[in-house]
C-alpha cells in the first residue's frame, strides 16, 4: 500500500487513492486500539495480586484482546488467508467470486428489475411533459440543435463515402434503371397534354424565338443574300429577306395569340403519338430503354453524382452547425414547436408516454437479464485476489469499525465476567 509515485498508481483515480488513505487510517485505529490493550494487559498482570483494582484491569485488557484478535481475524478472512495461513473457510471472497456474482446478479434482477417498484415506475412513466417543458426554452432547444448537429457529423464520419455511394447506386440501379420508363413516361406526356400544362412551354418558346426574330432581322437579310442568284439585285434580295422577316414575325405573333394555332395542334399532334408509341410501339420503348442505360452508364454522370453527395453532405451539416443558418435556425424553430406540442397536445403527449412505457417494459423484459448477465461475466473475469482488493477497498474502511467495536466489547465482556466471577466465587 505504499503511495510510491510509480505508472501502475498514476493510473488510480483520486477516488481509489482516497478510499486506499481512508483503510490505512481505520486499519491503523483498530491495531492502535490492540496494541494499547496490549500494553495495559502488560502492566494489569503483574500488578493484580498487588491490588485487586488490577485484575479488573487485566480482565478488561484480556477480553479486549481476544475480541479485536477475533474479529480482526474474522475481517481478513473475508478477503484472505489470516497472516498466509491457509486456515479452512478463509479467504471467502478470492474462493467464492464467481458464486458472489452469481448471487449479485439474481439479487438485481429479483431486487430491482423483476420488483413491483419497477413495474410501478414503468406504468407510470411521463416524460413528454418534461421533455417538452425542457425543449421549449431557447437555451434548450439551441442545445438540443446542436447536439443533433454534432451526432449528425458524427455518423457521417463513421460513414464510409465509397459504401454510401455504392448504396445510392445500388438504390438508382433498383429504382431507376431496372423499371421500364416508357409506360412512366407515356403516362406522364398524357397527363401533360390532356392537361396543356405544355402550353407554357409552347408560350415561352415562342416568346423568346419572336424577340430574337426581331431584333436580328440582318440574318434574314443576310440568309436571302447567300441562297439568291448572283445576277439577283440588292434591293430585291432586301426586299425578299424583309418579307420573309415579317412573315416570320406575323406567324409567330399567332402562335402566341392563338390558342388552336396550326402548330400548337401540331404539338399537341406530336406529343400524343409519342405518348402512344412509348406505350405501344416495342421500337420506341427500345429506343428509350437504351438512351436510359447509356446515361446511367456514363462515368462522368457517376463522378457528378459522387461530387453532389459529398457537396451536399458538407453543405447540411454546415449549415446545421451554423447557429446563423436558415436550416439551424429552422432546426430550433421545429424543436421549440415539438415541445410545445408535447405539452399542449393531450393526444400527442399520450402517445409519446405510452411510446415511452413500452419501450422501457420492453427493455426491461428484453436486456434486464443481459445486462444483469454482465454482473455475473464481469465477476467471473476478475482475478480473485484482485476481486478482494477491489472489494476491500470500498467496504474495509467500514469493516475496520467491527475491530474496533470488538475490542470495546470484549473489555466490557471481559471486566463484566471478571466481576461476575469475583462476585459470586
Amino acid at each position: 500500500m505504499s503511495l510510491s509515485p510509480d505508472p501502475a498508481r498514476q493510473l488510480l483515480s483520486a477516488g481509489t487513492l482516497e478510499r486506499e488513505r481512508g483503510l490505512r487510517r481505520m486499519k491503523a485505529v483498530a491495531l492502535g486500539l490492540l496494541v494499547a490493550l496490549a500494553v495495559v494487559f502488560a502492566v494489569a498482570f503483574p500488578l493484580q495480586d498487588v491490588h485487586p483494582v488490577w485484575g479488573y484491569v487485566r480482565a478488561a485488557a484480556e477480553g479486549g484482546m481476544v475480541g479485536a484478535l477475533a474479529d480482526w481475524f474474522a475481517v481478513t478472512a473475508l478477503f484472505r488467508h489470516p497472516m498466509g495461513i491457509p486456515v479452512p473457510h478463509t479467504a471467502l471472497i478470492p474462493r467464492k467470486k464467481d458464486q458472489l456474482g452469481a448471487a449479485l446478479t439474481e439479487f438485481v434482477q429479483e431486487n430491482f428489475l423483476d420488483s413491483d417498484v419497477a413495474r410501478e415506475k414503468v406504468e407510470g412513466l411521463e416524460v413528454a411533459a418534461a421533455a417538452g417543458g425542457w425543449l421549449r426554452r431557447p437555451e434548450n432547444a439551441e442545445r438540443a440543435a446542436r447536439e443533433v448537429a454534432t451526432a449528425a457529423r458524427g455518423a457521417m464520419a463513421a460513414a464510409d463515402d465509397d459504401a454510401v455511394q455504392e448504396l445510392l447506386r445500388q438504390l438508382m440501379q433498383r429504382h431507376m434503371v431496372e423499371p421500364e420508363w416508357s409506360p412512366t413516361l407515356a403516362g406522364v406526356l398524357q397527363d401533360v397534354v390532356s392537361g396543356r400544362h405544355h402550353e407554357r412551354v409552347v408560350d415561352l418558346v415562342v416568346e423568346h424565338t419572336g424577340d430574337w426574330v426581331a431584333d436580328h432581322p440582318e440574318m434574314f437579310v443576310e440568309t436571302v443574300r447567300r441562297r439568291s442568284p448572283e445576277w439577283s439585285p440588292d434591293l430585291v434580295d432586301r426586299l425578299l429577306a424583309e418579307r420573309l422577316h415579317a412573315e416570320a414575325l406575323k406567324y409567330l405573333a399567332g402562335i402566341r395569340d392563338d390558342r388552336g394555332h396550326e402548330a400548337r395542334r401540331a404539338v399537341d399532334d406530336w406529343l400524343t403519338r409519342l405518348s402512344a408509341e412509348m406505350r405501344d410501339d416495342p421500337h420506341t420503348r427500345a429506343s428509350v430503354e437504351r438512351f436510359k442505360h447509356s446515361l446511367f452508364a456514363d462515368e462522368r454522370l457517376r463522378a457528378w453524382a459522387g461530387r453532389a453527395w459529398t457537396s451536399l453532405r458538407d453543405s447540411l451539416l454546415d449549415a446545421l452547425e451554423d447557429p446563423a443558418s436558415d436550416l439551424h435556425r429552422a432546426l430550433v424553430a421545429a424543436l421549440r414547436d415539438l415541445g410545445a406540442r408535447l405539452q399542449e397536445d393531450p393526444v400527442l403527449r399520450d402517445r409519446v408516454d405510452g411510446h415511452a412505457r413500452a419501450a422501457a417494459a420492453y427493455a426491461l423484459s428484453t436486456y434486464g437479464p443481459a445486462v444483469t448477465g454482465v454482473i455475473e461475466e464481469t465477476v467471473a473475469r476478475w482475478d480473485g485476489d484482485q476481486t478482494a482488493r477491489t472489494l476491500e477497498l470500498f467496504v474495509g474502511r467500514d469493516l475496520q469499525y467491527i475491530r474496533i467495536n470488538g475490542s470495546i466489547v470484549g473489555a466490557l465482556a471481559g471486566l463484566t465476567i471478571h466481576a461476575v466471577a469475583t462476585l459470586f466465587l
